[in-house]
């Protein structure tokens, strides 16, 4: 693991001076989605389909309070996790009650009504969305419209998102929501208030979706419909599944595979959609654990077996 991250370290110190750092943000941003749904699915075991609605709501919160209210970038951005986290127990105490099946299409319904309320809020410009929104002064200092200090602020939050997850992964709580995957019920049986720990979760997750939302927003200053519609639920979850769920680097490698395949086609007239669920189908049939969970799956067994490489 710590090779793991200095090698990602290296890379985003290197990135923005071999790629267009703009591409670079939205896959930082993305990776940080990813890995914040990633902490739902993969360490909880619960599938949302209502993602999208922290993300694109905190976006557009974000969005409003830079433009409208003149907020600072940072508290614009905490505004917007704030109001994701809000977001995420409204539809927890609703959803969580539900399991399996059942509890992904509660968050769907839900998301889809979240959806409407965008469309027809006021402040939220229906299908124009909130363009042109000002970047800013960092703490009144650091100008955000210069590329490289946007790119600084976004590997900031991107890193300190993703040591919340693993703190959070990697702690006692953690634990319980891996008990909680593994066999709720006999982790009910132990005493532990399941409900609380699966709320407790989706609201983490729910806030950290929408850290990466708030960021998202700023780096391409705009917030839009797409940010919050369904679409968005089932990329984030592609993007899981094609890294490896339940891995930490899973979602980032997922996330930066899925960015580069938009990037690459978004000029070409082809469907991109057409790809993914290719690579989708390709994902399901030889890598069923994601590509770095297959790829530490043979890692691990090449350790054990030295001769199985031959």
């Amino acid at each position: 693991m710590p090779v793991a991250i200095a090698v990602l370290l290296g890379l985003m110190v290197v990135a923005p001076f071999v790629a267009y750092p703009i591409f670079v943000m939205k896959l930082l941003c993305f990776a940080l989605f990813a890995s914040a749904f990633n902490m739902l699915l993969g360490y909880t075991g619960l599938l949302s389909f209502g993602h999208a609605t922290f993300f694109g709501g905190a976006a557009y919160a974000t969005a409003h309070a830079a433009k409208v209210w003149g907020l600072e970038p940072l508290t614009a951005i905490l505004f917007g996790t704030i109001c994701a986290a809000a977001m995420g127990a409204a539809m927890g105490i609703v959803a969580i009650r539900r399991q399996g099946i059942y509890f992904a299409m509660t968050t769907l319904a839900l998301s889809q009504m979240a959806y409407f309320l965008f469309l027809r809020a006021p402040f939220t410009h229906a299908e124009d969305g909130i363009q042109n929104v000002p970047r800013g002064r960092l703490l009144g200092m650091i100008d955000l419209g210069e590329t490289m200090a946007m790119y600084g602020l976004v590997c900031a939050v991107f890193l300190v998102g993703m040591a919340v997850i693993w703190r959070i992964v990697h702690s006692p709580f953690g634990q319980v929501l891996k008990a909680i995957r593994e066999n709720e019920a006999r982790a009910i049986s132990l005493g532990y208030r399941v409900d609380r720990y699966k709320l407790g979760a989706f609201v983490m997750s729910a806030a950290l979706t929408g850290l990466a939302g708030s960021t998202k927003a700023l780096v391409f200053q705009i917030a839009t419909l797409n940010d919050v519609a369904w679409h968005m639920s089932g990329e984030v979850i592609l993007m899981t599944l094609l890294g490896g769920v339940g891995t930490v680097l899973g979602p980032i490698v997922g996330a930066g595979v899925i960015v580069a395949i938009q990037n690459m086609f978004a000029t070409t007239g082809f469907p991109v959609s057409v790809i993914m669920g290719a690579i989708f189908v390709i994902c399901v049939m030889l890598f069923r654990k994601g590509i770095v969970g297959t790829l530490g799956q043979y890692l691990r067994q090449t350790r054990r077996d030295p001769g199985a490489k031959e």
